[in-house]
């Protein structure tokens, strides 16, 4: 099996060009979601570490920003209780998956969090700041402050282009992205 990574910034389309490698993805944020809506144990662990930030179970995303805009070590914290069990969903998406040609690992902070292996396949989404960010702005609950805090805990893009074996420029066009994927996959096998 062969593991395909794409990184790029918040908002780059990392997820919008994942869908086109027709393979299975792992994708981090909706981990994280399912996390923040059904793991009662994570919930626990979050209210122990931050009583005054957290309510209510499920976890509130209105909560989770005012926690981060708090204090800007919130996020260290959410972040050290929710990754391992990420991490875990990741090595068990692995498992299920071994018998499969490629996975797509749609993980923001993949090279940030060490999960890269040497055989990895890298690949840099590169969007326009301004695309990227009119995409951002449409998404529910999009808070700028908390954009800039969440892109503080990334690599610089430069270091994670530099570390990257393709990159693919997403205009946010399907038949072009498509033909760059296939082109890829190409190359690779």
């Amino acid at each position: 099996m062969i593991r395909i990574a794409l990184v790029g910034s918040i908002g780059s389309g990392k997820t919008f060009i994942s869908k086109l490698f027709g393979y299975p993805i792992f994708n981090a944020d909706a981990s994280v979601s399912k996390i923040y809506n059904s793991n009662k144990n994570i919930y626990q662990k979050l209210k122990k570490k931050l009583p005054k930030s957290f309510t209510k179970f499920p976890i509130n995303k209105k909560e989770l920003i005012n926690a981060i805009l708090k204090n800007r070590d919130n996020i260290k914290k959410i972040s050290s209780i929710v990754h391992p069990e990420v991490r875990k969903e990741l090595k068990n998406f692995i498992k299920k998956n071994n018998k499969k040609k490629f996975v797509i690992l749609d993980i923001p902070l993949f090279l940030e969090n060490k999960l890269n292996k040497k055989s990895d396949i890298i690949i840099f989404i590169q969007s326009s700041n301004k695309e990227a960010l009119k995409r951002l702005k449409r998404r529910k609950n999009f808070n700028n402050s908390v954009l800039k805090k969440l892109k503080k805990a990334q690599l610089p893009l430069s270091l994670k282009k530099k570390k990257s074996h393709y990159v693919i420029k997403n205009n946010f066009k399907e038949n072009l992205a498509r033909k760059k994927v296939k082109d890829i996959l190409n190359k690779i096998l």
